[in-house]
C-alpha cells in the first residue's frame, strides 16, 4: 500500500520554514518521496491535508513507562503483570499524543519494547535504560528512611531504579542493562525532588562514574545522567556524559560552553517541575520536597537560556509520573515556549532528539529513507506551540511507521 499526503505544508523537522503545496509518499513504513506532486499508480491511498501542516512525530527524551504514581517507593512493590498494564496504558496515550517515540529513562525493559515491536501493545518506538542506577543515599535510593528494612544487608531495587556502590558494581550493573537491551545507561549525579539528600549533593565518585561510561561504549551506548547543578553538569561533561537531564541550574556561560565543545545535550523536563510546584501538596510532598521546588522553574527558564547562548542542543522531556497528569505532556511545548524560540523547541522534540537517540537519518525529520512518523496539524505549531495540549483536537493524523494510530481526515 501506497500512501500519499498532498497539499500539505510540510515542515521537515529541521528548516525554519514549511514547504507549501507538497506532497509526501510513504510505501509500508518509511518515506519514500517528497516533493510537489506524485502520479497515483496502483494501490495508493490519497490524504488531502487541506494545506495543514505535516510534520515529524514527536520524541520525549525523558519518560517513563512505568510511572502509574507519583509514589515511586509505593510503585516498587507493585505485582509485575499491574505495573506492565499500566505501563501499556502510559504508552499507549503518548502515542495518541503524537510522541511516536519515547526515551526511557528508568524503569522500562525489553520486555516493554517487544510488546509494542510485536503489536502486543499500542505504543511509540521504545528506547529504554532499564533501570536507573543511584548510589546507596542517593537520588533514585527510594527508600524511606523512618521506615524499617527487613534486611539491612540487602541494596534496594525499585520500579525504576537500583542502589550500587563501588565502581565494580557500577560496572556490573551497567552490563546487566546492556545485556537485558538498555539503549542506554542512567546514572544520578545529583540530588533531586526526592528525600535522599539535597538537589546539590554530588553523587557517585567519578571512577563509579567513568565504569558506566565505558561499559556504555563497548556497545555504542551512552550514559545520561540525572544532574541538576552547574557543578554536576560540568563533571558529567569532563567524564564522558552524553545527555545532562534536567539542568535545571546551569548558570555558567563557562559550563554551558564546554557541554557544547564536548558535543554532549541538555534535556530539560518543566513539565515535572510544573506539575510539582501547582500540585505538591495536594500530592502529598514532603515539606523538604516542597523547599526544593521554590523557584526551581525560573531557575530551569535561567539555564535554558543559558544553554541557548552558548549554542548547547537541547532535547526535550517532559519526566511525568501519575496517570492523572500523563495527558500533559504535549503541554512542555508551551512551557519551553516561554523561554525558547518555536522552531526551537520543535527541533527539541524531533530532530535534535532524534540525534540524542542516534536515529538522525530515521526519526525526527521528512525525507526518503525515514520512517514514515507523522503528523498532521490544525493550527500551525511554528506559530502557536499551545497547540499540543490538545491532540485529539489538534492533530487529525497520527502516523507511527506507515500505519494510522488516528486519521480523521
Amino acid at each position: 500500500m501506497i500512501i500519499i499526503f498532498r497539499n500539505a505544508r510540510v515542515w521537515d523537522g529541521h528548516s525554519s520554514d514549511t514547504i507549501d503545496g507538497a506532497c509526501v509518499v510513504v510505501e509500508n513504513d518509511r518515506i519514500q518521496e517528497v516533493g510537489s506532486r506524485y502520479t497515483a499508480q496502483g494501490n495508493t491511498q490519497s490524504i488531502d491535508c487541506g494545506g495543514r501542516v505535516l510534520m515529524p512525530g514527536l520524541i520525549d527524551a525523558h519518560f517513563h513507562a512505568c510511572s502509574p504514581s507519583v509514589d515511586i517507593f509505593g510503585s516498587g512493590h507493585l505485582p509485575s503483570s499491574l505495573m506492565a498494564n499500566h505501563a501499556a496504558k502510559a504508552l499507549a496515550g503518548a502515542l495518541k499524543r503524537g510522541f511516536t517515540s519515547v526515551r526511557d529513562a528508568g524503569g522500562g525493559d525489553i520486555g516493554l519494547a517487544l510488546a509494542i515491536e510485536q503489536g502486543l501493545i499500542m505504543g511509540p518506538r521504545f528506547f529504554f535504560a532499564g533501570k536507573m542506577l543511584s548510589q546507596t543515599g542517593g537520588h533514585g535510593d527510594f527508600r524511606q528512611s523512618d521506615r524499617l528494612e527487613s534486611c539491612s544487608c540487602s541494596s534496594y531495587s525499585g520500579s525504576i531504579s537500583l542502589v550500587v556502590d563501588g565502581p565494580d558494581a557500577v560496572r556490573l550493573a551497567a552490563r546487566e542493562q546492556l545485556r537485558k537491551g538498555a539503549n542506554q545507561i542512567k546514572i544520578c549525579i545529583t540530588g533531586g525532588l526526592s528525600a535522599a539528600g539535597p538537589i546539590s549533593m554530588n553523587q557517585f565518585s567519578s571512577e563509579e562514574v567513568r565504569a558506566a561510561v565505558e561499559e556504555a561504549a563497548t556497545r555504542d551506548a551512552y550514559v545520561m545522567a540525572h544532574c541538576h547543578t552547574d557543578e554536576g553538569a560540568r563533571r558529567s561533561v569532563e567524564l564522558g556524559i552524553r545527555t545532562i537531564e534536567h539542568g535545571s541550574y546551569i548558570n555558567q556561560d563557562t559550563t554551558a560552553e564546554l557541554i557544547r565543545e564536548r558535543g554532549a545535550y541538555v534535556v530539560p523536563t518543566l513539565s515535572v517541575a510544573n506539575v510539582f510546584t501547582n500540585h505538591g501538596v495536594e500530592l502529598g510532598l514532603d515539606a523538604q520536597a516542597l523547599s526544593k521546588l521554590k523557584g526551581l522553574e525560573e531557575s530551569m527558564h535561567r539555564s535554558i537560556e543559558v544553554c541557548s547562548r552558548a549554542g548547547v542542543k537541547l532535547g526535550l522531556g517532559t519526566d511525568l509520573f501519575g496517570h492523572q497528569f500523563h495527558s500533559r505532556q504535549g503541554g512542555e511545548f508551551e512551557l519551553r515556549g516561554r523561554s525558547s524560540k518555536n522552531i526551537d523547541v520543535l527541533r527539541s522534540a524531533t530532530s535534535i532528539n532524534a540525534e540524542i537517540l542516534k536515529k538522525s537519518s530515521e526519526l525526527g525529520c521528512i525525507r526518503p529513507g525515514a520512517y514514515a512518523d507523522l503528523l498532521v496539524m490544525e493550527g500551525d505549531p511554528l506559530k502557536d506551540l499551545s497547540l499540543f495540549k490538545s491532540p485529539e483536537a489538534n492533530m487529525p493524523v497520527v502516523m507511527k511507521g506507515g500505519s494510522f494510530v488516528r486519521n480523521s481526515l
